[in-house]
């Protein structure tokens, strides 16, 4: 029987603000793929032609693969304009074309103040406009089930999934934001929502106080997912954003030897289960 293997990938901007360090780290740590969430201090919205031809140069020269576009798209207040989103999916969308991807992480909206069940339309008809034009675009976008988003619990993920019913939109899996939210990510989400997953982010949390730690160190049932992923076939990436030195609400930061660390923990786990990671 031929062992089941995961393209390993990370968020490159985790490690260094030059591309051409975290492509380095990357693959020392075997990956043969980046997620792409920024360069030279750029958002990956913001770049220019130049630049995403620069980046895409580099890639191609290192024999680094793009898994997918980490886009802030949806990470903003509600009440912004329907078309704001829009425009800013416009080119998180050619960044992924130019960059050789066709997978966009995106978010559901936060809603500070207001009920889930009050903002609820006004989700749902952003994130099916979002979903018209990857279709036409030829992109999948990959919900991230990020804390304190429409999006950050189970019930409300599934909600926005099957609502919008488009085979453009799916679902990055995030087993530390779940613990954020008080969830138990295998327990309580995986059955509903695994139809939907089509990628892996990795990091864990330990419930006490929402610290993020290396993978298999918190809380975050990533034992249980991987085994669930490995025995549905899964063949997709893995892609590490370990979050180990800081973060924010736009994103983390750990550094090379703390992504090194989070890399490690991962392939130990993967080992455990019999699955090769490339």
């Amino acid at each position: 029987m031929t062992q089941l293997s995961w393209e390993l990938s990370g968020f490159g901007d985790e490690i260094d603000a030059d591309p051409a360090i975290q492509v380095a780290v990357l693959q020392a740590l075997g990956a043969s793929a980046i997620e792409v969430r920024s360069a030279w201090g750029v958002n990956v919205v913001d770049l220019d032609e130049d630049q995403l031809a620069g980046l895409h140069r580099l890639f191609e020269e290192r024999g680094q693969n793009v898994s997918a576009i980490a886009s802030p798209i949806g990470k903003v207040p509600v009440d912004e304009p329907v078309e704001h989103e829009v425009r800013r999916l416009e080119r998180a969308i050619a960044a992924a074309h130019a960059l050789g991807t066709t997978n966009i992480r995106i978010f559901s909206f936060y809603f500070e103040g207001r009920q889930p069940e009050d903002v609820r339309d006004d989700v749902l008809v952003r994130m099916r406009a979002l979903a018209d034009l990857a279709s036409r675009e030829g992109v999948t976008l990959l919900h991230e089930n990020e804390k304190d988003i429409y999006g950050d619990v189970p019930s409300r993920v599934l909600d926005i999934v099957e609502s919008v019913g488009s085979s453009s939109l799916r679902l990055a899996w995030d087993n530390a934001n779940y613990v954020q939210c008080g969830v138990k990510p295998f327990t309580d989400g995986w059955t509903q929502l695994a139809p939907y997953v089509d990628y892996l982010q990795v990091k864990d949390a330990l419930a006490a106080d929402s610290s993020v730690v290396p993978a298999g160190e918190g809380d975050g049932e990533l034992v249980e997912t991987l085994t669930a992923l490995r025995d549905a076939g899964y063949a997709g990436y893995a892609s590490l954003e370990p979050h180990l030195s800081d973060f924010t609400h736009l994103g983390g930061f750990s550094g090379p030897a703390a992504f090194g660390r989070a890399g490690r923990a991962l392939r130990k786990l993967t080992d455990q289960i019999g699955v090769t990671l490339r």
